[in-house]
């Protein structure tokens, strides 16, 4: 994109990362071929060039590692929790120790830039891993009563936007509370998971405990329906959400699920403007919108309306998209065609509708899954680009005159997962907070995340809470 800065090109080496022609599946602590034998490609999303191919999951496969998860748990879980935190902090300093080969794997098989999965992406995930490793000889004291008790398997599945980071957020606490695990990564990004899968080995994980299973929805599908499973974790879209709800009816299984989202960004008049644009570009544009909790909806009060969509305008005019291993870039590469084809199927319905589209000057590489980040203006709340979550760097904005107005606006959505309040009065900030239907709601600020914070959210975007100590209860039989 256009800058009064000439940047020249700073890439990251790629040499620091090793990627196997090919995976298998992680099982009872060996890499193991699926049983059928069937394999997948992962595509790296910036350049469409084939990273590996990996084994594919089937039922068969499913059923092996919930087996090997059971046996493990009856040693796992008699363990004292001072000596399941020894390997948590172990895992935790291999994760800092190996930060930067991740971060660059990450990258490669995601399409974020390299600044974000070097400098937000591994700090929290070892984050996480050190703050479970410290809960789990304390669990007496976390307000469950006394000798908590785990539950089993957790059989967890986790998305293609942040794929180590939400393997931390469900792994971490399972593992303090005695849980095994069985894990599904997205199949669009599984290498980070297979390679934690070698952290486990190198820090003497007993086998068995953590099991990694690339694979497609029919691999998730078996795994939540598994008789042998205890709990299930799931992050991922609310239609695939409403499926799981319907599967483990009726059974004993603890769920949580944390789904899609619609945040509403609430800037007020005297909102400080500079601060206010940087959080709303944080807020949508941070891993090209691919975020659930992205602030998707911008809501400005009327009187300041021109003003911050001129500096908006302005800001985003000096995004530079691009390579993303390299550390000027600040919009990566959407994650898959299919995603691509999503976000532009919802762009041209918003613009039929009558929204006003505007993008600043930009031109995209011509190999890879690209999309200019986009404004939605003239919108109201019937807009298709206001209601449906797109999961692309795409914002809409919309006015309101009134606090009321603005919580009215704010709460008019299915969805209830995040929200952000921009102005310089606390008490402002209070009394609207507390009327939002939204399980984070961020002041002056966006994206923030935090392992001792509990996260998730209202109504279709989920229930239930991960991290903190919050996050413990899913996993213990309370």
């Amino acid at each position: 994109m256009a800058s009064v800065f000439a940047y020249a090109p700073a890439p990251e080496s790629r040499s620091i990362v090793d990627i196997a022609p090919s995976y298998g599946l992680f099982i009872d602590g060996e890499f193991t071929d699926a049983a059928d034998g069937k394999v997948f490609k992962t595509v790296s999303p910036s350049s469409e060039e084939v990273l590996s191919e990996i084994a594919q999951a089937g039922e068969a496969d499913v059923d092996r590692a919930v087996k090997a998860a059971r046996k493990a748990f009856e040693k796992w879980s008699a363990l004292p929790g001072s000596e399941r935190a020894k390997y948590l902090f172990r895992i935790a300093r291999i994760i800092q120790e190996r930060s930067r080969e991740l971060a660059v794997l990450e990258t490669l098989d995601n399409g974020k830039p390299i600044k974000e999965t070097r400098d937000a992406d591994l700090p929290l995930v070892a984050a996480h891993f050190f703050y479970y490793a410290g809960w789990a000889d304390k669990l007496d004291h976390a307000g469950y009563g006394a000798n908590p008790a785990p539950l089993g398997v957790a059989g967890q599945v986790i998305p293609w936007n942040f794929p180590l980071l939400m393997l931390a957020w469900k792994i971490a606490p399972a593992l303090a509370t005695g849980n095994t695990v069985v894990l599904k990564p997205a199949e669009t990004t599984p290498l980070s998971a297979l390679f934690f899968a070698d952290i486990c080995r190198q820090a003497g994980l007993p086998k068995g405990v953590v099991n990694i299973l690339p694979g497609y929805g029919d691999a998730g599908a078996a795994l939540v329906a598994h008789p042998d499973v205890n709990k299930v974790a799931f992050t991922g879209s609310t239609a695939v959400g409403k499926e799981i709800a319907r599967t483990v009816a009726g059974t004993r299984k603890k769920v949580t699920l944390e789904l899609g989202g619609k945040g509403a960004n609430i800037v007020f008049d005297d909102a400080p403007i500079d601060q206010a644009v940087e959080g709303i570009v944080n807020g949508i544009f941070f891993n090209q919108g691919q975020v659930c909790c992205a602030g998707s909806r911008l809501l400005v009060q009327e009187s300041i309306e021109e003003e911050l969509l001129d500096s908006l305008k302005r800001r985003l005019s000096t995004l530079r998209l691009g390579d993303p291993l390299d550390k000027n870039t600040d919009i990566g590469a959407i994650n898959s065609e299919e995603q691509l084809s999503r976000i532009t199927s919802l762009v041209e319905r918003g613009e039929a509708e009558g929204a006003e589209r505007w993008s600043p000057a930009c031109d995209l590489p011509e190999s890879g899954y690209w999309f200019a980040p986009t404004l939605f203006t003239n919108v109201t709340q019937a807009h298709t680009v206001a209601r449906d979550e797109i999961f692309g760097p795409v914002l809409s904005v919309l006015t309101f005159r009134t606090p009321d107005e603005a919580v009215a606006k704010a709460n008019n959505t299915p969805y209830g997962l995040s929200a952000g309040i921009w102005t310089e009065k606390g008490s402002r900030i209070l009394a609207v907070a507390n009327k939002l239907r939204a399980g984070v709601v961020w002041s002056n600020t966006f994206n923030k995340f935090d392992p001792t914070s509990p996260f998730g959210g209202y109504k279709e975007s989920g229930f239930g809470r991960e991290g903190g100590r919050h996050g413990l209860e899913a996993y213990l039989d309370v």
